[in-house]
């Protein structure tokens, strides 16, 4: 698919894949993006700290009524708690801000000044199309513009309304905020997006992107500027 934050040089991307349930045309949980070039990755470790209850959960992934599009609160006991935002002590040579991603358990961590980290629970690209390597960000968007590729629209003709561009909104697939995904200069066509669909967090749904809970994701983003490190680890 091809996704555009407002600027001109937005890249050429992969589909969304009709999988599982559907939300209207659009499936968030079966968001697809194209494939790149792996490299190798640094292997890290974390281990877990406490966790936390039903109720404190509820508050971080509560509603966010003041954004331009509001989002609704998480049905967070669709989320297994193992994957509730939290801090971990992690063990890293990786700079403080850097992005982890660890598709083989489903997590994203931002490197912590402390030994710790502050890890996320994320869908990840299914089997076939996941990756590793170094990347960074070479851009943000928030509420970005999604356009099916004609090769989506010609197996899926229904979206063909969307041949122009999707606006950002609750039902794009992009959802609040993306950070995109460069090497060398160029777009890798992976991004890491919001995801609405609490069901989809721990799973392999994606083309190799990764995606967080909304909530989680408007936290890393507000942390993340351009030009952050990112390392995808082996699944």
């Amino acid at each position: 698919m091809i996704m555009d934050g407002g600027n001109a040089d937005a890249g050429k991307m992969d589909e969304i894949a009709l999988i599982g349930r559907r939300t209207g045309l659009i499936n968030r949980r079966s968001f697809l993006v194209g494939s790149a070039a792996g490299v190798g990755a640094l292997g890290l470790a974390g281990c877990t700290t406490d966790g936390m209850s039903l109720a404190e959960a509820s508050k971080i992934y509560g509603p966010v009524p003041e954004e331009k599009f509001p989002i609704p609160a998480v049905d967070v006991s669709k989320v297994d708690p193992k994957y509730y935002r939290r801090t971990v002590r992690y063990e890293t040579k990786e700079a403080p801000g850097t992005i982890i991603v660890d598709p083989g358990n489903y997590y994203v961590y931002r490197v912590e000044d402390d030994g710790s980290a502050t890890r996320y629970g994320a869908n990840v690209g299914r089997d076939g199309f996941r990756w590793s390597g170094d990347a960074y960000i070479g851009r943000k968007a928030e509420w970005a513009t999604w356009t099916p590729p004609k090769e989506m629209i010609k197996r899926q003709p229904e979206a063909a309304k969307y041949a122009r561009g999707m606006p950002g909104g609750l039902e794009n697939p992009l959802g609040a905020r993306t950070l995109y995904l460069y090497q060398n200069g160029a777009y890798t066509l992976y991004t890491i997006y919001a995801s609405s669909d609490p069901e989809s967090i721990g799973n392999g749904i994606t083309s190799g992107c990764v995606g967080l809970l909304s909530q989680d994701m408007m936290h890393l983003y507000s942390r993340t500027p351009v030009k952050t490190k990112v390392v995808v680890l082996p699944a």
